[in-house]
């Protein structure tokens, strides 16, 4: 279950903002996932994607704030923000003052952002400035977070950054919101096959323990029917067959306003009927973010 001590009503937690100030790559979030301080690397400031799933709160419509990833001023921005962090001055934000104490500990790195943080042809270099700036303050207890939806998991220089971060502290997060190719398109709506995410889900959670990350919606006021969340947890199982370790699975609901009115959020009876059926379905650990 997620931290009792982070609230999902708290304001702070509702806001997930990626711009801080005037920096471009880094922000600051009270993630109830991580427990307290990420600090966010957005590798997305053009807002690319190769999803477009119904529930994702990224505005497209305005243009992004740069068009390529620049490693020198990420390192630079990185150790800004947690210095900052460090020296108090988090703590003292607005935006921050009802959680003060969460401010000052980094509890990871997390390489997210407004699009998917895998479609870049810099992402090992990125990796290891973090690595290097983590390295530099001491944050040997703070984890460097991945968070995929897997279609680049395949990558060359992908799986080059997936074995750096792989050598320190780390989580990779991979989505998987669906069981069907049907669901999966209606849904995540993105022309990369689900079996290849799938695939690429299975290889790396065979070199490497992954955590399983699924948003759990109603559509048009539907949640997803008992006969796709069978075949959703029969993807889980096939993934474990194969030799891959899920660590846990993350399942969540909307928790944040999204541009379209269709997709609601689940109650949290409704998410936790949910994570009750995978674990009964799959024998995995479920932890559950309502």
């Amino acid at each position: 279950m997620s931290s009792p001590s982070i609230q999902s009503s708290w304001a702070v937690v509702q806001d997930h903002s990626r711009v801080f100030r005037d920096l471009i790559f880094v922000y600051p979030v009270i993630s109830r996932r991580s427990q307290g301080l990420s600090i966010g690397i957005n590798l997305n400031p053009d807002k690319r994607c190769n999803f477009d799933c119904v529930y994702c709160e990224v505005d497209r419509k305005t243009p992004g704030r740069a068009d390529r990833v620049d490693v020198a001023q990420l390192r630079d921005e990185l150790r800004w923000l947690i210095r900052f962090a460090q020296e108090g001055g988090l703590a003292q934000q607005p935006k921050f003052c009802e959680v003060p104490e969460l401010t000052r500990v980094v509890r990871d790195i997390a390489f997210s952002g407004d699009g998917e943080p895998t479609l870049i042809p810099n992402f090992s270099e990125c990796v290891q400035a973090a690595i290097e700036v983590r390295e530099e303050f001491g944050l040997d207890p703070s984890k460097l977070v991945l968070i995929t939806d897997s279609a680049g998991l395949d990558k060359p220089d992908v799986r080059k950054g997936l074995a750096l971060m792989a050598a320190h502290r780390f989580e990779f997060w991979c989505k998987l919101d669906a069981g069907t190719e049907e669901y999966y398109r209606t849904i995540n709506r993105s022309l990369v096959r689900l079996d290849r995410i799938l695939s690429n889900i299975t290889r790396t959670a065979k070199e490497w323990p992954i955590i399983i990350q699924s948003l759990f919606l109603k559509w048009h006021g539907e949640p997803m029917s008992p006969a796709e969340l069978e075949a959703y947890c029969g993807r889980l199982r096939d993934i474990v067959a194969a030799g891959g370790v899920i660590r846990e699975v993350h399942a969540y609901t909307i928790a944040r306003p999204t541009p379209e009115a269709a997709a609601t959020r689940l109650s949290p009876e409704e998410l936790e009927a949910v994570a009750a059926t995978i674990r009964s379905r799959t024998g995995l650990a479920v932890s559950v973010y309502a």
